[in-house]
């Protein structure tokens, strides 16, 4: 890395190294009575002299001090602006094993990053674009298209790897270090549009300003080599063939001419795919790839039940009904078309018939956990209440510490009425972070309906400080304080809320 930033900053930097190999332009001359050989002395060692201060300076504004990247302060404000610029256009993937996937796998590569600057995020984009982009501050994006497109894991995790050598070299907050002088939110919005493509390209990146640093913040086709470099080394040091890199490039480049959509965005944002193709290859000469740690082949049995999420819940219903129905007059016993279809037809509204699928997909893969829950959750919104307890049990029984199950087995148990049951799985929750604002809402309704009001009020008072309404928030608390008089532990609890809640 120093060597690729020392190259970079001398490219960058304001201080006139090029006069140090001399000057095109003439000279002024001396106006001292030093005679011609003493002047050119002279001007030999003030060139010294400026080579040697150049040369100091340059170091020590690499080694000492990150200034020639935007701070990660500033980083992390526009990587909060660009999540909403984002947001507001395109709809990110939010079933739960999904997401999780995708931030166990990227997690799982991060680990490889020398200097984690920031804590990385991944998110799916439900789209049909060949793109994947990283936004400031660790944020990762993953179109559904993209990953439609893979036949295996080793091609995405090249991908994730890829990005987040992006992340780790700091390539975007290099570039935008030279146009901060433009504000949070309008950079953000540029940088979605840039990096976005699609239909976020007009809607964000107008006017002027864009136009002038637009060139300025795409990634050169060295920022890609390094990507490609770091992603190398993260997807094989965990345990991934990065042969995968190559077979993604090539898959890329054929949707560049046959897609229907034109260059793909991936194309526009991640240029030199042939280059990058040859230098792959370059580094793949005499590699061998490592056995798999155990991480890795978790990853690899969880990938199918991943990949059909993404097909079944962020595409067309009509198209990723077709594809399973294809894959099942292929093979009939396939676990995966069933449970696809099965959230297909739960998307559309038919729930007796997804719990047929649910089911059938259970028997193929009996410890599934996401089966499972699809299995609970469809029960649940059928109202057999009984049968998705039954389900959910038998998961939580094979995964202890699962959030999801857990959070819809104490649902479950609340519409039965069961709210002693409910309340120790809604507490024990909130002892697991990131704790969900529903836990607390949720816990405040049980402890309710057991006449348990100072423990109702007390948790609806930390639900409605998470959403930051302090007036009911401190309506709640002063009620669950007049309730708890006899419980000094509890008013302890309450005292320290509402000291919190004064600093809003």
């Amino acid at each position: 890395m120093r060597a690729f930033l020392i190259k970079s900053s001398f490219q960058h930097s304001s201080i006139p190294l090029f006069h140090v190999r001399g000057n095109t332009q003439q000279p002024q001359k001396n106006s001292s009575n030093f005679p011609p050989e003493a002047d050119r002395n002279s001007d030999m060692f003030k060139n010294l002299f400026i080579l040697l201060t150049a040369l100091f300076l340059v170091s020590t504004f690499l080694v000492e001090s990150p200034a020639a990247f935007l701070s990660p302060e500033a980083e992390t404000e526009l990587g909060e602006s660009f999540l909403i610029s984002i947001s507001s256009h395109y709809e990110f993937a939010d079933y739960p094993y999904l997401v999780q996937y995708i931030n166990d796998l990227g997690t799982y590569l991060g680990r490889q990053i020398e200097v984690p600057y920031f804590p990385l995020k991944f998110y799916v984009i439900k789209e049909d674009n060949i793109n994947a982009f990283a936004a400031p501050a660790g944020h990762v994006f993953i179109f559904s298209g993209l990953i439609r497109v893979m036949n295996n894991l080793d091609e995405l995790a090249c991908v994730v790897a890829h990005e987040l050598g992006h992340v780790s070299a700091r390539h975007l907050a290099s570039r935008i270090e030279r146009s901060k002088k433009i504000a949070m939110a309008t950079m953000a919005g540029i940088l979605a549009g840039i990096l976005a493509g699609g239909k976020a390209a007009g809607a964000l990146v107008t006017g002027s300003i864009a136009a002038g640093i637009q060139a300025e913040l795409g990634y050169s086709r060295e920022d890609e080599r390094h990507a490609d470099q770091l992603g190398f080394k993260y997807a094989h040091r965990s345990g991934f063939d990065p042969k995968g890199m190559i077979t993604t490039l090539k898959k890329i480049q054929r949707e560049r001419w046959y897609g229907s959509g034109g260059i793909p965005p991936y194309l526009l944002t991640h240029p030199g795919t042939p280059e990058r193709m040859a230098n792959i290859e370059a580094m793949l000469q005499g590699y061998k790839k490592m056995p798999d740690p155990d991480k890795t082949k978790e990853l690899r049995s969880r990938f199918p039940i991943f990949y059909t999420m993404v097909i079944a819940l962020c595409h067309d219903n009509e198209d990723a009904t077709r594809e399973f129905k294809k894959r099942l007059r292929t093979d009939p016993e396939s676990s995966m078309a069933h449970y696809g279809l099965g959230l297909v037809l739960e998307r559309e509204g038919f729930i007796n018939e997804s719990l047929d699928r649910f089911k059938i997909a259970l028997r193929k893969k009996p410890d599934s956990i996401p089966v499972m829950f699809s299995l609970g959750k469809a029960y649940q919104t059928n109202g057999q209440y009984e049968n998705s307890i039954s389900v959910l049990n038998k998961a939580l029984d094979l995964s202890p510490k699962d959030k999801e199950i857990m959070d819809l087995l104490a649902l479950s148990l609340q519409y039965l009425e069961l709210y002693g049951q409910a309340a120790k799985i809604y507490e024990r929750l909130t002892f697991l972070p990131p704790v969900k604002d529903r836990a607390y809402y949720n816990l405040g309704v049980v402890y309710g309906r057991q006449g348990k009001l100072d423990l109702a009020h007390y948790n609806l008072g930390i639900y409605f400080t998470k959403l930051r309404r302090r007036d009911k928030a401190l309506f709640h608390f002063e009620k669950a304080k007049e309730l708890a008089r006899s419980k000094p532990a509890l008013k302890q609890k309450i005292d320290k809320a509402l000291m919190d809640l004064k600093k809003f």
